[in-house]
């Protein structure tokens, strides 16, 4: 999870897009954006579930993506972000479970007291402050010490602290495909990387500046798939 302040205009807009009061950025620094245009869709479909007791999940590192099949038949197929070198993803043979549709974190998010909202740890939050955690929804844990699949920026590069992201616009159709018990293979490359996987559609948005801290204190992140974070 990385929290970035967005510029002072960019926060007006989104805050007047959401009906908030915009709050005065730590920072003017400007974030340029990818030019490219978005693919149509995040994902890649192959018809339809029918046997859920059938699916399981594969997840390549090297080619930052996640399958989903239907015993050896693909359903689903997804970029995801990955845990940097210092914070990596762990590798495995796991199980879904503990499935949240609108989780927060317990470490990272905000400072709140009042209109005065700070990021920071929780760990850290001041005496007088109450502390809301980041937005993950969708979250999907596979392996113990906190690591899930969740909602969030799909970097191109290793960006996250060993959780898998999946983009806002279908973290939601992947939390559906699975249920607890689901097996969740990560490993550092899969035999569909040089199949299914050469044509991933990779999101371009992941330097879009985030939604102002008023909006992701608020349910917005949790309920809609329009806010940036």
């Amino acid at each position: 999870m990385n929290i970035r302040i967005p510029s002072f205009l960019g926060s007006l807009a989104l805050a007047a897009a959401f009906g908030v009061a915009a709050l005065l950025p730590t920072s003017c620094k400007t974030v340029e954006t990818k030019a490219s245009a978005a693919p149509q869709s995040m994902a890649v479909r192959y018809g339809t579930v029918n046997n859920p007791a059938d699916v399981r999940v594969k997840v390549s590192l090297n080619n930052r993506a996640l399958y989903v099949l239907e015993g050896e038949e693909p359903r689903f197929v997804a970029a995801v972000a990955i845990g940097k070198p210092e914070s990596p993803t762990p590798t495995g043979h796991f199980k879904a479970f503990n499935k949240l549709p609108r989780k927060r974190s317990g470490t990272y998010g905000f400072h709140v007291r009042g209109d005065d909202i700070r990021p920071g740890k929780r760990s850290d939050t001041p005496p007088g402050y109450s502390y809301i955690g980041y937005p993950m929804p969708w979250w999907v844990e596979f392996a113990t010490g906190g690591y899930g699949i969740h909602a969030g920026g799909v970097w191109p590069e290793p960006r996250t602290k060993g959780c898998l992201r999946l983009h806002r616009t279908i973290a939601k159709e992947f939390f559906d495909l699975v249920r607890p018990g689901t097996p969740i293979h990560v490993a550092h490359s899969q035999p569909e990387d040089a199949t299914i996987g050469k044509n991933v559609p990779r999101p371009t948005d992941y330097a879009d500046p985030d939604a102002p801290p008023s909006v992701l204190i608020t349910d917005a992140p949790l309920d809609r798939t329009d806010v940036p974070f």
